[in-house]
Parts: structure tokens; sequence; C-alpha cells
């Protein structure tokens, strides 16, 4: 390996491990965010949470890594830009195309080890992060209670809250249905306020209830259905504790053969034979679909039949069978039999609307299927291809501004990682819901950034300054000094009477 290669190399590598860690951190964020509500308060220990992180911190490795290379191509050429080491090389004969020849394989490697994670270590990260965060979800009910909808996690107890008080974990208006006793008509608590605790050892739970009433119906026994009274109880507390038992509440863990047969749980070989057997059975299930709206009632009703056409019990709706002028037929029946064939082909399109509007939802639903496991089939490669991609931006665009550090490198990166995670995420909805091919929504990013990519490179292969400032102020000078000169016929004179800078002038 020559001294240029280790050099380039070195200078590299440092900042890709850094922005990848930053980035991996950012995701992980971004995590805890949207799930903290799921996570506070569950008491958790330590070997939990570093293993719910580190699942989730492995499955965010691939999108991670293109954003990284970005940021670090960036800084890299950046950093020699503004250190003239980049013109020095240049000086010496050696070309831009050369320069990055060594990160090119070293890229070429990364792009290996995204595919690896995206293909082998994704699915089972998943898995298991899915699963155990599923499993954290079970754990501790009474946090679980939402304000407006019954909570039947506690074994045996449906409970409804109206509202609750996150800085001091009160709830209003509570309704409680007991169902230990499995009666037809359970007993029914409705209190105004109370606090759902669980205890310090974590085996029980507290429900203090202030305010309230107890319904009960009292069983009947021996008596005779018509002879019932159905007589009831109704008890008024200021007060009420009742203690419950949170035993199999425990954070069980599930495995995760929950999450097995989803599309971000499989390999490519699992994904191409769902998609297989999927459009397989989408396709049986429309020509059986269209032979059954053609032969129902639905499409042909025998009642509506004018009488002199033929009917036999093997009637199957051919072109040859209905041969006579639908004009001719209405016009002669009485005015009577109009009106009774015109409702009914109006019943009958409206049936034939609702036989239709059903078969066309459950085909979307199965089509969504199959365009949801291609959409993660082809993401196992564009992701990776997306490392390609970065780096062909990445790299002569640093060359081009001659900006090291994070500043003005994250600015870009950020801009154009946005731009290809929005086309992206566009064409996955695209693909789902079957209004694109496969091929064109999943790969629109990577055919759409490549060619801005090449189109840098060349660019800075030949010392462009096309992302210089400096180049665009001294055109608006030149454009303003020529204004002035047109305005004042000639004099090289400002509005303020003084004389221009010559030097200024010819800058």
């Amino acid at each position: 390996m020559k001294k240029l290669d280790k050099f380039v190399i070195k200078s590299f590598i440092g900042p890709l491990i850094l922005t990848f860690f930053i980035v991996l951190i950012i995701l992980l964020l971004q995590f805890l965010w949207m799930y903290v509500d799921e996570l506070a308060g569950k008491g958790l220990n330590f070997t939990i949470m570093a293993e719910l992180l580190f699942q989730f911190s492995l499955s965010f490795v691939p999108t991670a890594l293109p954003l990284a290379i970005l940021l670090a191509s960036l800084m890299t050429f950046g950093n020699m830009g503004e250190f003239s080491e980049l013109t020095a090389l240049k000086s010496s004969g050696i070309p831009l195309k050369r320069i990055m020849m060594p990160l090119v394989v070293i890229i070429s490697l990364l792009v290996g080890v995204s595919f690896f994670f995206s293909n082998y270590v994704l699915p089972y990260s998943n898995r298991q992060a899915r699963s155990l965060l599923w499993d954290i979800k079970r754990k501790r009910p009474d946090i679980n209670l939402q304000a407006g909808s019954f909570n039947s996690d506690i074994d045996g107890f449906s409970i409804k809250i109206t509202s609750k008080d996150p800085a001091t974990n009160r709830l209003d208006k509570l309704i409680i249905y007991d169902h230990r006793n499995k009666r037809i008509n359970p007993p029914v608590t409705i209190a105004d306020s109370g606090y759902i605790k669980v205890t310090p050892d974590e085996s029980g739970m507290i429900m203090q209830l202030y305010n309230g009433h107890t319904f009960t119906e009292i069983e009947e026994k021996n008596i005779i259905p018509s002879e019932r009274k159905y007589p009831s109880r109704k008890d008024s507390f200021s007060e009420q504790t009742i203690v419950l038992s949170l035993t199999g509440f425990d954070l069980e863990r599930s495995g995760g053969e929950m999450f097995r047969n989803t599309s971000w749980s499989m390999d490519m070989s699992m994904l191409s034979h769902f998609i297989d057997s999927l459009s397989i059975n989408y396709m049986a299930r429309q020509k059986s679909q269209l032979s059954e709206f053609l032969i129902s009632k639905v499409y042909v009703d025998r009642k509506a039949m004018p009488s002199f056409v033929v009917q036999t019990d093997d009637y199957v709706p051919a072109a040859d069978t209905l041969q006579f002028n639908l004009n001719t037929v209405f016009d002669t029946l009485p005015t009577a039999q109009k009106m009774e064939a015109l409702t009914r082909s109006i019943e009958i399109l409206k049936d034939a609307s609702s036989f239709l509007t059903g078969k066309t939802e459950t085909m979307k639903t199965s089509l969504r299927a199959i365009g949801n496991m291609e959409v993660n089939w082809h993401k196992k490669l564009t992701i990776p291809f997306a490392c390609i991609v970065f780096f062909f931006i990445g790299a002569p665009l640093g060359a081009i501004i001659r900006k090291g550090g994070l500043g003005t490198p994250a600015v870009i990166s950020v801009f154009f990682f946005v731009v290809w995670y929005v086309i992206s995420l566009s064409g996955e909805k695209l693909v789902e819901e079957g209004l694109v091919g496969t091929i064109p929504g999943m790969w629109a990013s990577s055919f759409i950034l490549l060619p801005i990519g090449v189109f840098l490179t060349y660019k800075a292969s030949n010392d462009s300054v096309m992302m210089n400032i400096e180049t665009y102020l001294a055109f608006f000078r030149k454009l303003r000094d020529y204004i002035y000169k047109v305005t004042f016929q000639g004099k090289s004179r400002n509005p303020d009477n003084k004389p221009l800078d010559n030097d200024k002038v010819r800058a």
C-alpha cells in the first residue's frame, strides 16, 4: 500500500467512526423519545434496558451507515481542501480519481457489511427488539391505563378512566367491572377519583377509590325464570381499597417467534418465498372472484329477465345467451312492468356495486401485503447501494467546498439525506399501494442522486469553482459596477459621487 493510500484511509477512518456513532446515538435518542411513555416507570433493570438498546442499535446500523459515509467523506475531502493537501496532490500530477480510489475499496467493503446486516442481522435484531418491547409494554398494567378507553390488562377487571393527572397519577371518573366471579352481569364500581399504585415489592396492586358506588346484582336461586325479579344492591362509599395480586405481570420473555412472519423480520430468501406464494394466491383468488361474479345472481338475476328468455338450470352467462334488443323488449312491456324492471335493475346494480367494493378491498389488502414484502426485499439492496451514492456525492462535494469540521458538512449531509429519505419513503408508499412498479419506486432515490454524484465527481476532477462563494460574489460585483457605468453614462462614479475603486472594478 502506498503512502498516499495510507494517508487518505487514515484521514477517512477517524471521521467515519466518529460520525457513525453520532448518527447511531441520534437514532437511539429518537427511539427513546418515541417510546418513553412505554418504558418509564416499568422498573426495568440495567440488563433489560441495555439489551433493548443494543438490539435496536443493531437494527439502526444499515440506516446510520450511509449518512455516516456521506458526512465522513465530506469532512475528509473538505479538510484536505481547506489545508491545501488536495492542491498539493493535484499539483504533483495525481488526479482526484486516484485519490478517491482507496476509499472506493473501503466503501465497497462497507457495502458488503451493510448488506450482511440488512439481510442477516437486521431480521434477528428486529424480532428480538420488537418482542422485548412488547414484553415491556405488558409489564405493570397500571401504567397502561389510557383515558377514554377500557383496559383489560388486569385479569378479571375492565377499567375505564375519564382523565389522568400525569403529575400526581390521580384518576378521575373511574368505571370498574369486576369479572372475577364470571357472572353474566358483573358488579360495577363507579368512583369520582382514585389512585392505582403498585406495592413496593411489585407483588400486588392497590386501587384506592373515593366517593363512589358499587352496583351488584343479587343472584336468585331455585327461581322460575318467568318469576325472576332481578334484585340488586347499591353500596355507597367515601373511600374503598381493593388489593389485587400481580402474579404473572412480571417481565415474561416471549421470544422472537411472535414476530417471525412479519416482513421486516425475514431475510431475502424468506421474502422471495412469501412473495411467490402470495402472488400465486392473489392470481388464484382474482380468477375465482371473477368467476363468482360472472355466475352469481348479483350479475344475472333470473327474476328480472323477461319471461320469453329461456332459462335453464345450467345457465351460464355468455355473449350468445342474451341476444335481443334491450330497447325493443323494454318498450313492449306494460308501464307497471317497466317500473318493476327499473326498480329491480337499480337493486341489482347496488348489489353488484357492493359485491365489487367488498372484493376490491379484499384484493387491495392482498396487494398491499405483496407490496410490503417486495419493499423490504429491495430495501436490503437499496440501503447498501446508498453507501456508494452518498460517497460519490460527499467526496467530490467536499473537494469543491473545501470546508472541513462538522459545521458545513453536517448541514449539506442532512440536506442530501433528507432528500434521499423523502424520495425513498414516498416510493415505498407508492409501491405498497400498487401505484408504481417495485423497481421504479424503490430505486428512484438512487436513480436521482447517483447522476448528481457523477456530475459532482466530474466537476471536482476539473477543479470546478461552482460551490465557491467568492465566484458568485465576484460576479455580482461586476454586475453592480456595470449597472453603475450604464446609469451614469460611462462615468466611473456612484450615486454618492465618490470615485469607484479601480481595483474593485477590475475584480
